[in-house]
């Protein structure tokens, strides 16, 4: 197919030629062009045949053109792929500086190849990183700021690489705005939330903590036991900075509604935490209101024994201390061989003026657990009772249990 248009092709042009050639015999035809001071003058077709020599011409060198051209965009290209490949070898060696811990080379090959680099924004961040390491803040700076403008959208990884370079300084206040700045952004970024919770424990912002907590769950960012603790720890602290609030603003006369508030707000898990309770029942005894720390003890023990609560139970000061001693001499009936319910009765008993029975208390406590306040509570109660002996000698075992001597043989009687 394609000799056979080739040779129509052919015949076409002999055709053309031919009758071309008839005509340039018959008529040469005359062609002047007057340019300027300048007069040409030349037949027809010698004007034709130098018009398409001149159209030849410009092909051919337009085809040259192009060809040189092409060249220097290929030595462009290849000059730019050997950047590059220079830059991924540079980038190879800052990357494992850094593993090793060599900083300062890290920076340095990171910082260089970061123009030209597949990934800037690594190089940059990392080279941050590694300026932070030897103490170049300023360094470090700079280069976020390059991360920032080497990539569009990079504005979440450079804030997340500026939050923990700050956290690292001991900068919370500044850590907390950009880490503030992020999660608008992210609300619910794992990694922000992560840091957040350690920026409000080192601020010791203990309300931002119990309002974060919900979302660290939702989250599993860290473990239940961890979230647990922290917590507690945080209501905790709300408990304590409460009271604090109160004696510190009020007179001898306490009011314990900001107390209360607090307690009002904790989750329910809270509500049966054996720490927190002790805590809020304490402090209610504190203000003043042992009655009231009274009730909430002794419905918690109703459902859910507490060694801690019970001894607390002990320390409170009521109008009507045997109604308290009665209490707990019915929790006997079920528990006689608790320590801590015995030592609670003997100073029950105490408060109700019943000597002889916070005695006999106090002794069978201390029969079943050498616990140092038991000793002293009898060193006390000895001392008042005129047993002065007694007292002493309760007191020096109530100090050697307390120390933990080892037992060593001594001296009999008179023997030195």
């Amino acid at each position: 197919m394609k000799l056979k248009r080739g040779f129509i092709l052919l015949l076409t042009i002999l055709f053309i030629s031919v009758l071309m050639g008839t005509y340039m015999q018959e008529d040469t035809g005359y062609v002047r062009i007057s340019i300027y001071n300048y007069l040409i003058e030349t037949s027809l077709w010698f004007a034709v045949i130098a018009f398409i020599v001149l159209l030849c011409a410009l092909y051919v060198l337009s085809a040259l053109v192009s060809k040189l051209l092409g060249s220097t965009k290929w030595f462009n290209q290849w000059t730019s792929n050997r950047g590059q490949m220079q830059a991924r070898k540079q980038t190879t060696r800052g990357l494992l500086a850094y593993a090793e811990g060599n900083w300062q080379r890290a920076q340095k090959y990171l910082t260089h190849s970061a123009s030209k680099a597949d990934t800037p924004l690594i190089n940059y961040l990392a080279a941050a990183q590694a300026a932070h390491e030897q103490g170049h803040e300023s360094d470090a700076e700079s280069l976020l700021k390059k991360a920032y403008e080497s990539t569009p959208g990079a504005d979440m990884a450079v804030g997340i690489t500026q939050a923990q370079l700050q956290l690292a300084n001991c900068q919370y206040e500044q850590c907390l705005a950009t880490l503030v700045r992020l999660r608008k952004k992210s609300p619910h970024h794992p990694f922000i939330l992560k840091l957040l919770k350690t920026v409000y424990s080192k601020l010791q912002d203990w309300q931002k903590l119990t309002e974060l907590l919900p979302e660290l769950r939702k989250a599993k960012i860290g473990a239940i036991e961890e979230l647990d603790e922290l917590e507690r720890t945080s209501w905790l602290h709300l408990l304590t900075n409460a009271v604090e609030e109160i004696k510190r603003s009020q007179g001898s006369s306490y009011n314990t509604d900001p107390l209360d508030a607090i307690w009002d707000k904790l989750p329910a898990s809270m509500r049966k935490d054996e720490l927190v309770i002790h805590a809020y029942a304490n402090h209610l005894r504190q203000l003043g209101e042992s009655q009231r720390a009274e009730a909430l003890i002794r419905k918690v023990l109703k459902n859910h024994w507490s060694p801690l609560l019970v001894n607390l139970y002990g320390l409170l000061d009521v109008e009507a201390p045997s109604e308290l001693l009665l209490n707990a001499e019915n929790w006997l009936k079920s528990r006689p061989n608790d320590d801590e319910l015995l030592l609670t009765l003997g100073r029950l008993s105490m408060r109700s003026q019943l000597w002889g029975k916070a005695r006999e208390y106090f002794e069978s406590s201390l029969k079943l657990k050498k616990r140092p306040e038991t000793f002293a509570e009898l060193c006390r109660l000895y001392s008042h009772l005129g047993e002065h002996q007694l007292s002493s000698d309760f007191f020096m075992l109530g100090l050697i249990s307390q120390i933990g001597l080892p037992d060593l043989p001594m001296p009999q009687g008179d023997k030195a």
